[in-house]
């Protein structure tokens, strides 16, 4: 099969979908692999390597678009790039489709794409390796850059996330008790923060609090309990997020009186949608705004800040599914493997999945049927 490696467009996105050991096992394995010039260059990953990988090197997008039956992206293409796909390629990458706009939505149908989304593929014990890998990058480093955020010189309140001898350490709390919220919580701890976790499964919740040596503070994430959790919040991570679909909307504007002045909200299921009222996406060239005295932060793809590291495990997680396709085509590859089969969002004019077809008013077909009538 023909594989191709595309440059991210989008601002502040740095990583590449695989590391030049992945393209090395996918030349070996007997497929074509085309890496657009300097595609993995602010990821660490050099032109060179992908030639000595087995790569061949194209010198513009358009190109390894037109050669490639399947290509690899990290975020989800801008709408002028829609067109630019052939009709009938695959394109593996995180699309977000459940935030889409309706038009962005039928071009796909119209191209005949087929959509796999990075961040829905779930295997059968509902483990998804992809986000997760993810989620526990955002984790770690939404608190690294929280701690920045409470300082008065990043807009904040001149807090030390972690306190000092006679002074209490700043108030953490976690709305969603997934991956990221749980990485957020174990690292939050560690550094010494004053973390709560709010989320409505419980289960969700016993996982917190054995993930540390010393138990994190939970409370079911009821209205009432999410009111009391912003009244002593200094930062406010939300997390929640419903696998595939939009965002929950659990923090509203009216709410937001109830916080401290220049306390910090970050919006971590933006991606998703976001779960606050007020919450919309930024990048890292203005990364906040502020709404009634309250600093938000709603940057969606936070692991590209250590792209290296990210691609890395990005490519960990991916590879196996990249090459299931390249060996078997894409009809036996996601015939055997019901994770793929869950991935999936379109499929020749098709949309696969019940709730997205539900949300954009479209007829829903199995991905059975939509194999069938090719």
């Amino acid at each position: 099969m023909d594989i191709g490696l595309v440059k991210d467009r989008r601002p502040f996105e740095h990583r590449i979908g695989l590391t030049p050991p992945a393209v090395r096992a996918l030349s070996e394995a007997g497929h074509r692999v085309y890496v657009e010039d300097d595609a993995g260059l602010e990821a660490g990953f050099h032109n060179e390597a992908y030639r000595e990988a087995g790569a061949t090197i194209a010198w513009s997008e358009e190109e390894v678009l037109m050669r490639s039956q399947l290509v690899i992206r990290i975020s989800p293409p801008s709408a002028a790039e829609y067109e630019m796909f052939p009709p009938e390629q695959i394109v593996l990458g995180s699309w977000h489709l459940a935030v889409a706009t309706q038009e962005a939505f039928q071009t796909l149908l119209d191209r005949k794409l087929t959509t796999i989304g990075i961040e829905i593929i779930e295997e059968d014990d509902g483990h998804a390796p992809v986000l997760e890998a993810m989620s526990e990058i955002a984790g770690r480093l939404a608190v690294i850059i929280g701690s920045g955020l409470l300082l008065n010189e990043f807009g904040g309140k001149g807090l030390l996330i972690n306190g000092a001898p006679g002074l209490p350490p700043a108030s953490m709390v976690i709305l969603g008790a997934g991956t990221l919220g749980r990485e957020a919580a174990r690292f939050g701890r560690g550094m010494g923060a004053h973390v709560v976790v709010l989320d409505r499964d419980i289960q969700a919740l016993r996982k917190v609090q054995r993930s540390t040596a010393d138990e994190i503070p939970t409370m079911m994430a009821t209205k009432t309990n999410i009111e009391k959790a912003l009244e002593f919040s200094d930062l406010f991570l939300c997390s929640a997020a419903v696998h595939g679909e939009r965002a929950p909307i659990l923090v509203t504007r009216d709410m937001l009186k109830l916080m401290k002045p220049r306390s910090v909200i970050m919006d971590l299921s933006i991606d998703q949608g976001g779960c606050c009222e007020t919450s919309r996406p930024t990048d890292f060239s203005n990364p906040t705004y502020e709404i009634d005295d309250i600093i938000h932060f709603c940057v969606p793809n936070l692991p590209s800040t250590a792209s290296r590291a990210s691609t890395r495990v990005l490519t960990n997680a991916i590879l196996p599914y990249v090459l299931e396709i390249a060996n078997k085509g894409f009809s036996q590859a996601v015939a055997d493997n019901s994770a793929l089969c869950r991935g999936t969002y379109t499929h020749y004019g098709k949309c696969v999945r019940a709730g997205l077809a539900e949300s954009f008013g479209v007829d829903f077909t199995p991905l059975c049927e939509a194999r069938a009538t090719r």
